[in-house]
């Protein structure tokens, strides 16, 4: 004997309806997502950008005026009041801090009094440094003149 019972499920048109809807949920929520995650870089590279700029002014301050040489280097050991390795004053940090941007930490050099277009690496580095004025930037395209 054939006993048929009533079984419930899903049709084939209402699978399709929660997937598509998932589809343009999916579609709204990603570029969110990937919006934060740049939000996130820009922030924490005018962080560190803020955070050189104080402890190049500390140098400054502590040194009678005189400015880090180009590569910072004076800002990662311990220096004397004329500038040369010893214990007096610094480090003022661990490190250079990385240009969250573009992953770098380099220090490049220029002399202009602002940075403009042609002064920013390619495909970028880490930061622009004018090592007369003792001023910092950003060496990226969107955003050297922060």
């Amino acid at each position: 004997m054939n006993v048929r019972t009533n079984t419930r499920g899903f049709t084939l048109i209402e699978v399709l309806i929660v997937v598509v809807i998932l589809a343009v949920l999916a579609a709204t929520i990603i570029p969110q997502f990937t919006d934060s995650t740049d939000d996130a870089r820009r922030s924490s590279v005018k962080f560190n950008l803020h955070t050189l700029r104080g402890q190049i002014q500390l140098y400054k301050a502590q040194h009678n005026g005189l400015k880090p040489s180009g590569d910072l280097a004076e800002l990662i050991k311990g220096t004397n009041l004329d500038g040369s390795d010893g214990t007096t004053y610094g480090p003022y940090m661990q490190s250079l801090p990385v240009n969250s941007l573009t992953d770098s930490k380099t220090v490049k050099v220029i002399t202009g009094t602002t940075p403009v277009a042609a002064d920013v690496s390619s495909p970028g580095g880490g930061w622009l440094y004018n090592a007369t004025t003792g001023n910092i930037w950003i060496d990226h395209a969107d955003h050297y003149t922060e």
